[in-house]
């Protein structure tokens, strides 16, 4: 009874997400017209291909001595760097652009110094903003995924290579290299499908025939041009593209076959260059963080008209899509532990084969002959984030519910446990911290959000972003600045909030 009332709760998690993704995706077909594609829409792709490229390529570059300098440094405070360089991963990617253009913009500081002693400007806008918008975003990702690859590198091995008094050349070809080897590949093509399913960040810091993604045209064709035929086109590439980022990265993985060791702290010794390393992305990643508190907090309490509304939007649509997201990627996780077959994983991995424009398109086209498809928008954006966010809790519970399935299934048959207080005994206290953190990450991500409402234009239900962007347009700086502000407090306290709770449930 317990096995068949988990089947039923998996399958309807399958179920959802395939019906979701595969029927909006399925309503572009009739009016794609591969015909009709233009040199614009390939100079689009091209532009998308290349700035996620770069993106990724300078993201993992960085992050390689970054995470090397953080894990050979010993000094007070150096858990709360972390967390400080952590911190942009969960921010909304319209709040890094908002600190970057303070930092990097026109009439700045920054920009008014290097003017008075002759040097070039920098220019925020167009490839090279792109590319730093998404180096800001995705390179605490990088950093992390580095990190915990040199942790997981048995300091058996840095103490043989010690007391072989290996140099550091020696030291990186035989330790460091192998684990390079092994994660980058599938690093870069994590933050190569970030990049490609971009949206706020193109439209803000691109634009232009040359600095035009596939999901800017997406958006350009179905609320200015209303071309359903190109917006089908384009969203259809845009999942081509991601579909074949997503096999690229399951071919690329490659354990780092280093074995087990005995968890012992080794010491290794720093280089001169670690201090530096640290001390300039420290500042890259306060700086545009400090902008933005600078300049909204002289408006923070005074708020533009709809603040409240909105803001109650944004956490209702982040809420209800991180519980939806966590449900479904334990029901699935729980089905793949407990023997389900390979569709649970298909299911779960499928949302990483598109974007929320692509869907939102299809949604669009299915929704418009019976309904106004704006009056969808909020349910449409919370199905869509839920979504979105499936693969990564799923990916951070199934190794939790193997373990846990592994550990009690003797016990829990020998019991005749039925199903839910197999769920609420066993398996929810002891995956707490991890259903906590996924919260934490599904609704950060979800505030954020820019794409479906901003897609179906949705004017009488702004969410921040929308509500920030509005400002920007209207060249409000200050008061776009303190909803910024709002955003990433908002995104905080939510990804702490959950994060915090299932620590405490676990007895952290």
């Amino acid at each position: 009874m317990a096995s068949r009332t988990g089947e039923i709760g998996a399958i309807t998690a399958a179920g959802g997400v395939g019906l979701l993704i595969i029927g909006s995706l399925g309503f572009l077909l009739p009016h794609a017209d591969i015909s009709r594609v233009s040199t614009a829409d390939f100079a689009a792709l091209r532009f998308t291909l290349l700035q996620a490229a770069l993106s990724a390529a300078v993201s993992c570059l960085l992050a390689i001595p970054l995470a090397r300098a953080l894990f050979r440094a010993q000094f007070w405070g150096r858990a709360a760097l972390i967390r400080l360089i952590s911190a942009p991963f969960i921010l909304p990617s319209l709040a890094a652009v908002m600190g970057l253009l303070a930092v990097f913009g026109r009439g700045v500081v920054l920009n008014d110094t290097l003017a008075a002693v002759g040097a070039p400007q920098i220019s925020i806008f167009g490839l090279g903003g792109v590319v730093l918008a998404h180096v800001f975003l995705n390179l605490p990702l990088a950093t992390r995924m580095l990190l915990n690859g040199w942790g997981s590198v048995p300091t058996e091995r840095f103490r043989l290579a010690q007391s072989l008094s290996f140099r550091r050349r020696e030291m990186f070809v035989h330790l460091e290299w192998p684990m390079l080897r092994a994660l980058l590949p599938s690093i870069f093509a994590v933050i190569f499908l970030v990049c490609l399913t971009s949206f706020s960040v193109a439209l803000i810091l691109g634009g232009g025939p040359r600095a035009t993604t596939v999901e800017l045209g997406i958006y350009q064709s179905l609320r200015f041009e209303f071309d359903l035929s190109r917006a089908a086109n384009l969203a259809l590439m845009q999942t081509a593209i991601c579909l074949l980022a997503v096999v690229f990265m399951a071919a690329v993985w490659r354990p780092a076959g280093f074995g087990a060791g005995m968890d012992r702290r080794v010491q290794l010794r720093g280089d001169w260059l670690d201090g530096p390393v640290i001390a300039l992305a420290a500042l890259f990643f306060a700086l545009p963080l400090a902008a933005i508190a600078a300049r909204g907090l002289a408006g923070l309490i005074d708020l533009p008209n709809g603040f409240w509304m909105a803001a109650g939007r944004s956490i209702f649509i982040a809420v209800t899509s991180a519980f939806l997201a966590v449900w479904a990627a334990l029901m699935l996780a729980m089905a793949r532990a407990r023997g389900a077959g390979i569709w649970a994983e298909l299911a779960a991995m499928l949302p990483l084969g598109t974007s929320s424009l692509a869907l939102g398109v299809g949604a669009f086209l299915a929704l418009r002959p019976v309904m106004p498809p704006q009056n969808a928008a909020l349910t449409l954006a919370i199905l869509f984030n839920a979504a979105l966010a499936l693969p990564f809790v799923y990916r951070l519970l199934l190794p939790a519910c193997r373990e846990v399935q592994a550990g009690y299934a003797r016990l829990m048959t020998s019991l005749r446990m039925p199903y839910w207080a197999m769920l609420r005994v066993v398996f929810l206290p002891r995956l707490a911290p991890i259903i906590g953190f996924g919260l934490g990450l599904s609704a950060a991500m979800a505030v954020g959000d820019f794409g479906v409402i901003a897609l179906f234009g949705a004017a009488d239900q702004p969410t921040l972003p929308i509500l920030a962007a509005r400002l920007m347009g209207a060249y409000q700086m200050q008061a776009a600045a303190s909803v910024t502000l709002w955003l990433i407090l908002i995104a905080f306290a939510l990804f702490w909030l959950f994060d915090h709770l299932g620590g405490r449930d676990a007895g952290a």
